[in-house]
């Protein structure tokens, strides 16, 4: 039986400079809108790289995790712990779906067939490319929801944001930050350092399920190419911060909007 190629890791060498400017350029991109930037690297890592697809989604989810530990202690010095901690419901709300959903999530990703995957990957890139444009140019409100509905309804979102998250190998902060606002009516600040609390355990669960599976192996045949992408990743996204409102939002979103349906349709095409 031939072997599915989500199986077999890549080991091509690629060009340090290359790999680094890959990576801070996907950082650029994040830091200019308070984002980790991984919906960027994912077909970069297919379609520039050459990696199968569960292979780019694995080594996805390792360099965003890497970039929330990074950015994690940056985050808590701008909203220190004690102005989170009266919202710990709030994280665990959502983290009593988002986990169960990223070991699903993860669970799914390493049965799909590789042509499955890509479609499935194609059509995630559509619906971060919408909660982009949405979530930056739309005045986000509170649905004002009774507890006994807004529970459930938390539980519900966090299982979703869960399984996108470890099927793309991302943070999940793109879907995060609009649900809390929505769902539970807080400043767009404190849910940008609560969704790095949700994320981290998340893609944690994630990280363990992909373990088990035979395409884990690609991470420790490409370390050195995931460590030279991370730190070209943090460099980036230092420098997109520095670049915050220097590039009208009326410009830059659509714009990312664009690369992100262009890559959809590419990767679906990959596949």
């Amino acid at each position: 039986m031939a072997m599915d190629p989500d199986r077999v890791p890549v080991r091509t060498a690629h060009p340090a400079p290359l790999v680094f400017g890959a990576g801070a350029a996907v950082g650029v991109l994040g830091g200019m809108v308070g984002l980790g930037g991984a919906e960027f690297r994912l077909p970069l890592l297919i379609g520039l790289f050459g990696f199968a697809a569960l292979s780019a989604v694995i080594l996805n989810k390792a360099m965003s995790l890497a970039v929330v530990l990074v950015a994690l202690p940056a985050r808590m010095a701008a909203v220190p712990a004690s102005a989170l901690a009266p919202h710990w419901p709030v994280a665990a709300n959502l983290l009593a779906g988002s986990l169960a959903g990223a070991w699903a999530g993860a669970s799914w990703a390493v049965r799909m067939r590789s042509a499955t995957l890509h479609r499935v990957l194609a059509a995630l890139m559509l619906l971060m490319a919408l909660a982009l444009v949405v979530a930056h140019t739309t005045a986000l409100g509170t649905l004002a929801l009774p507890t006994a509905v807004q529970v459930p309804l938390g539980v519900a979102a966090g299982f979703g944001i869960g399984v996108v998250a470890a099927v793309m190998g991302v943070a999940g902060g793109e879907l995060l930050i609009p649900t809390i606002v929505l769902l539970f009516g807080l400043g767009i600040k404190t849910a940008g350092s609560l969704s790095l609390l949700v994320s981290l355990p998340t893609m944690l669960v994630a990280f363990a399920r992909y373990s088990r599976d035979g395409s884990f192996a690609v991470l420790g045949a490409s370390l050195r190419f995931t460590l030279v992408m991370v730190a070209g990743s943090v460099a980036g996204a230092a420098l997109g911060g520095l670049l915050l409102g220097v590039f009208p939002d009326l410009f830059l979103i659509p714009a990312l909007g664009v690369i992100l349906v262009v890559s959809a349709v590419k990767l679906a095409r990959h596949g």
